[in-house]
C-alpha cells in the first residue's frame, strides 16, 4: 500500500481536531473528485509499520478527536489490509477516540463483513456524483453519499445513519 499524505491538525474531516491519512490509489475516477492526485496506486509513499507509528504518535497529542482514513480509496482490495491494520493499533491504543473513513464502496454491500468495519466508528459510503454535488451536506460531498454510524448499523443489521 502507498499514502498521498498524512494531516497532523486536520479540522475539515470529521469532528474536532483529527489526524487524516490520504491513502493512494483508486478505480472510481469519479468525476470532479476533490482529490484526483490520489488515483495512481504507484504515486505518493511506501506505507510501512513506521509510517503506522508515526500516525500513533500524532494522535497522542490530547487535543486530537480522532483518526480519519480519505483517499484515494481506503478500502481497495490493495489498500484494505494496511488501512485494517492502521485501524486495528488505533483503536487498541485509542479506544476513546474515533475513526472515521471515506470509501466509494457501499458499507452495507462490501464493508459489513470485513475486519476493518469491528474498528470503525463512522463511515462515509458511496461515490461521489458530481450531478448530486451539494455544499450544504456535513461530511460528505454527493447526496447519494451516507454518513454511518458503524457500530449501530452492526448491531442492528441494518445501515444506521448519523443524525446531523
Amino acid at each position: 500500500m502507498r499514502y498521498n499524505k498524512i494531516r497532523k491538525m486536520d479540522i475539515s474531516n470529521g469532528p474536532g481536531v483529527r489526524v487524516s491519512l490520504f491513502v493512494q490509489g483508486c478505480t472510481f475516477n469519479c468525476k470532479n473528485c476533490f482529490n484526483p492526485e490520489t488515483h495512481d496506486f504507484n504515486d505518493g509513499k511506501e506505507f510501512t509499520k513506521e509510517t503506522i507509528e508515526h500516525i500513533l504518535s500524532l494522535c497522542e497529542n490530547e487535543n486530537v478527536e480522532g483518526l480519519s482514513i480519505l483517499g484515494g480509496e481506503p478500502m481497495h482490495p490493495k489498500n484494505i489490509d494496511g488501512v485494517t491494520e492502521l485501524a486495528r493499533e488505533f483503536k487498541k491504543r485509542f479506544p476513546n477516540k474515533n475513526l472515521w473513513a471515506w470509501t466509494g464502496f457501499l458499507f452495507d454491500q462490501y464493508l459489513k463483513d470485513k475486519e476493518i468495519a469491528k474498528y470503525l466508528d463512522v463511515v462515509v459510503d458511496g461515490q461521489y456524483v458530481d450531478e448530486l454535488h451539494n455544499f450544504l451536506l456535513k461530511w460528505r460531498g454527493s447526496s447519494n453519499q451516507r454518513v454511518i454510524d458503524v457500530k449501530k448499523s452492526l448491531k442492528e443489521n441494518k445501515v444506521v445513519e448519523l443524525k446531523d
